[in-house]
């Protein structure tokens, strides 16, 4: 784990079943400060067959690793403060949930605390095609401040692998993190 101060940001990260795994590895590489994770049960499997990592392999990226039912988490409460939340990748039962103020889990439940505290949340919607409700949920918690970016990474860097490719979507969340990014568009031109 990387050196963070008393500065540094906490941030809670939400892994759910939806394909999109090694954008949740990126993610967790970029050491942004004190990074918690929770994986769901979904989320641990997808995990395993997409990067081949494990539980273990994850934990010198993250302070703790927390178990999805775990609801007597700190993260569930609103006294216990976060600056931000980044599910990623995002499955549309858990955004749908979210949107209608279901919190069975800990990452429902503290992505409902992200809102109703008026902290940052950031979800990345791994899922193609959407049905209706997904777009109206989207719209829904966007209403509500919530930063929803559909995975879908760009091509303007002209990504060589697919690695790259990842990191250049990664950079995306970064930034409506406030961190700053690896690779600007057009950076050059200035």
């Amino acid at each position: 784990m990387s050196d963070t101060t008393a500065n540094s940001k906490r941030i809670l990260v939400g892994v759910t079943g939806a394909s999109g795994a090694p954008y949740a590895v990126a993610f967790l590489r970029r050491q942004l400060g004190d990074v918690y994770l929770a994986l769901s049960n979904w989320g641990r499997m997808v995990m395993l067959e997409e990067t081949g990592l494990q539980e273990d392999d994850l934990r010198p990226l993250v302070q703790k690793i927390f178990s999805d039912k775990d609801l007597a988490n700190p993260f569930s409460s609103g006294s216990n403060t976060f600056d931000a939340m980044v599910i990623i990748p995002c499955s549309l039962t858990t955004m749908a949930k979210i949107a209608s103020g279901i919190g069975d889990t800990l990452i429902t439940r503290s992505a409902i605390v992200a809102l109703k505290e008026r902290r940052r949340l950031v979800m990345v919607v791994r899922e193609a095609p959407w049905p209706t409700t997904a777009f109206e949920n989207a719209a829904r918690l966007s209403r509500d401040g919530v930063i929803v970016i559909p995975a879908s990474p760009p091509f303007y860097h002209s990504p060589g692998t697919l690695d790259e490719l990842v990191e250049q979507f990664v950079d995306k969340v970064v930034g409506v993190l406030g961190f700053e990014p690896r690779k600007k568009w057009r950076e050059d031109a200035l």
